[in-house]
């Protein structure tokens, strides 16, 4: 990077130096000989990185490291008052001296130097502390580009339907405590959102979020992910490595898809939430660990449990307090929120300047749909809206949803008459069940066992939804 570098000293041959050096490495240099000018010019032209001498004429370098300082937590206080007096200033400066001491050092280094530099210096020392100090920088703005990337992508909560709102004030609650909590929900619905929300509201917020998707990564290569290995624990590795829950401590572990994770791996699991330790792949010694754990599913644990593919131990250990996401479905009135939050959000990550709205019959189009994919397949919807609308106003025809899939239903399934879900659950139920009467021949004996249903069961579902369990007068039943 080609950076803009002040450098303030009061001695005219230094000063020339080092502007010269700054020049022949590439980047454009600033100078002011006295610490008014200096701190003027850091307010003014926002350098990238201040050589500081202490010994100045007016206010002397640690004066105007000390206003730094103070600016610098101002703004940090604006932003997370937490990282108050923490970290290097803005812009990041190096001091210089030509009586080094090992206080002034400290003094410099308290007050938010980036490092300490004693005069007289050679040119190549010079510049390995400049570009030093310019890869720190750079690592920073990374660092803060990608935490950024994941607030857009996971920082946000949209939406004030009821049965989210109850679900969110359970996961504020437990967000406090170290329990681990159970994030159920169909896929789509932000199950890693509202886990990282979890993670934000509690006191670990400062420590890592570290997020394993159990269902992407072979079940062979898990353990190894989360626990890490020893140096010759297997073919190629050559030294030891740490795994996530070591690189997440003081944090959070986030078990995505845990519904996934083999049989052997959950006996691993178990003994590191009973007792926080664990053992690298090839380690015999214990590692003990301080994380928090979260976990989420799309699947029905409880018939894992009965099928033997989940362990009863660990599903009892996940589900201290568990927090079940409701799919878009069933959060209609979220939805010109989410479609607003989203196209927002389109126009920053895609670079493009236009301001889209929904029209009304979109919006009518948006809210008439089933949403199989939940929220993530929205979000797709209207990023591709976006992208193709001409114009400010996405209409029915930018948004590729057939008219029909809004009352998406099989072959002679009823459309529905209401919008509301449960009523119209209730209609396809009842239309499921007598289309198994009609092909069993109003046997019910054979009916239930096509739908997957107790006897007992399928026939208090007919008393319940009043279907008649025999087949119209004029056509003959067989039986049952």
């Amino acid at each position: 990077m080609r950076a803009r570098i002040l450098v303030v000293d009061d001695d005219q041959d230094i000063l020339l130096g080092l502007e010269n050096r700054i020049s022949w490495m590439g980047h454009e240099p600033l100078t002011a000989d006295n610490g008014k000018d200096g701190l003027r010019l850091i307010q003014q032209e926002d350098p990238d990185l201040v050589l500081l001498d202490i010994q100045l004429p007016g206010l002397s370098g640690f004066d105007v490291l000390q206003q730094i300082r103070e600016k610098t937590d101002k703004e940090r206080a604006g932003s997370d008052p937490s990282t108050v007096g923490m970290g290097p200033t803005s812009p990041p400066i190096i001091m210089l001296t030509a009586f080094g001491t090992i206080e002034r050092a400290v003094q410099a280094m308290q007050l938010g130097a980036l490092d300490f530099l004693t005069k007289p210096f050679a040119g190549d020392h010079l510049t390995v502390v400049i570009n030093k100090a310019l890869s720190a920088i750079s690592l920073r703005q990374q660092l803060r580009l990608l935490k950024q990337e994941v607030d857009d992508r996971y920082g946000a909560i949209v939406g004030e339907n009821a049965k989210l709102t109850a679900q969110l004030k359970v996961a504020k609650q437990a967000a406090a405590s170290n329990v681990t909590v159970l994030i159920l929900g169909e896929t789509g619905t932000g199950k890693e959102v509202v886990a990282r929300a979890i993670h934000g509201w509690s006191p670990r917020k400062d420590k890592p979020f570290v997020a394993v998707n159990c269902a992407a990564i072979p079940k062979d290569l898990l353990e190894n992910e989360l626990f890490g290995h020893e140096k010759g624990a297997f073919t190629g590795a050559v030294k030891r490595e740490a795994g996530k829950i070591e690189i997440a401590e003081g944090g959070t572990v986030f078990l995505d898809e845990i519904g996934d994770m083999s049989m052997s791996m959950q006996s691993h699991l178990l003994r590191v939430l009973q007792d926080q330790t664990f053992y690298r792949v090839g380690g015999t010694q214990s590692v003990r660990t301080d994380v928090r754990f979260l976990a989420a599913t799309n699947k029905d644990l409880k018939q894992a449990i009965r099928q033997g593919t989940f362990r009863e131990d660990l599903f009892y250990r996940l589900e201290v307090i568990s927090v079940t996401l409701p799919p878009l479905r069933e959060r209609m009135d979220d939805v010109p929120a989410l479609a607003k939050y989203f196209l927002g959000r389109a126009a920053g990550k895609l670079g493009i300047q236009k301001r889209a709205a929904l029209s009304d019959a979109a919006l009518r189009l948006l809210t008439g749909y089933v949403w199989p994919g939940n929220i993530r397949e929205l979000e797709n919807v209207l990023m591709r809206a976006y992208i193709l609308s001409p114009d400010e106003l996405i209409g029915p025809e930018h948004l590729h949803l057939s008219v029909s899939a809004s009352t998406a239903a099989p072959d002679g399934a009823p459309l529905p008459t209401s919008r509301h879900y449960h009523e119209m659950m209730e209609a396809y139920s009842r239309w499921v069940i007598e289309e198994a009467l009609k092909r069993n021949d109003w046997n019910q004996t054979r009916a239930s066992e096509e739908l997957g249903l107790q006897r007992t069961y399928f026939t208090k579902l007919l008393r319940q939804k009043q279907i008649h369990g025999r087949p119209p007068k004029n056509q003959p039943a067989d039986g049952g």
